[in-house]
């Protein structure tokens, strides 16, 4: 059993499984992190403006010797960069940060601010080539919003996921416009609970491998991207290492029985706003 993708709405096949980069510090600290991971064969690097690390990012793709179209990445803008003409000089700043020409998914990464003005400059980057697919990260309230303003339907959208949260009713708010799910805190923000559930140790003794092993292999099984954060070798090799089984359909019914709607971030919008105050560094 091989690598996965997701086939996206616009044609594009995206890598299923990646690294995340939320917290890693940039410089050496990246730039590490990104070549073990292209070493063991991920292919996909998830990144933001906001995680103040794109430049690592360019930095180990440069290192790597790989070919710019045989790496997958996803950024994210920030709500301080939204807007008409503003959007623009922001995606062309993040290009230079990433060393790049081009970007793979471009996510807006809050539901505050002028998110529709934003949509309408990554609409016009994806004409000039600059970005190859669009989405959003985060949107529930203003979700229906932006769906009623976008001519190119998001791509993506990324939030938090696991067990206990699985996001259905998201998934049936999408459907038809052939958006997939990226996970965040796709191991419940590491919660032990939910990690040592009886269900996942028990599935993890039949099939040889790790409770958290099982867990991400529920995520792809259930149509999920996901990229887990790590800077550990071993902990990166072991997260990778869930493409040689499958859990059964008995397997994936347990488990959907785990669903407690249990987020561990609950913002609520208004507290959302004051995103729309701070701004990450060039």
């Amino acid at each position: 059993m091989s690598q996965t993708y997701l086939k996206l709405n616009n044609g594009l096949e995206m890598p299923q499984f990646g690294l995340g980069v939320y917290l890693i510090p940039d410089g050496k600290e990246t730039i590490a992190a990104c070549l073990n991971a292209f070493k063991l064969g991920v292919r996909h690097i998830d990144t933001a403006h906001a995680y103040q690390n794109e430049r690592g990012v360019g930095e180990a793709l440069k290192q790597s010797g790989l070919k710019r179209e045989e790496v997958w990445i996803t950024t994210k803008l920030w709500p301080t960069e939204y807007g008409e003409g503003k959007t623009l000089k922001a995606i062309d700043k993040m290009l230079e940060r990433l060393q790049t020409d081009y970007i793979d998914l471009l996510l807006l990464h809050q539901q505050v601010g002028d998110y529709i003005g934003a949509w309408k400059d990554m609409e016009k980057a994806v004409a000039d080539s600059k970005v190859k697919s669009i989405g959003i990260s985060n949107f529930k309230e203003n979700l229906e919003d932006l769906l009623a303003h976008a001519k190119i339907k998001p791509a993506a959208i990324q939030v938090e996921c696991h067990p206990y949260f699985p996001q259905h009713e998201l998934k049936k708010r999408i459907a038809e416009y052939g958006t997939v799910l990226e996970s965040w805190y796709p191991l419940g923000h590491g919660d032990p609970q939910l990690i040592n559930e009886p269900v996942f140790t028990k599935l993890a003794q039949k099939y040889g491998k790790t409770n958290v092993q099982i867990i991400l292999r529920w995520h792809i099984q259930e149509g999920n991207s996901v990229f887990p954060k790590t800077t550990n070798l071993q902990h990166m090799h072991d997260n990778f290492d869930i493409f040689d089984f499958e859990l059964s359909a008995e397997d994936m019914a347990e488990i959907a029985k785990m669903n407690k709607g249990k987020r561990y971030y609950t913002a609520t919008l208004e507290e959302q706003k004051h995103f729309t105050q701070w701004k990450p560094e060039d």
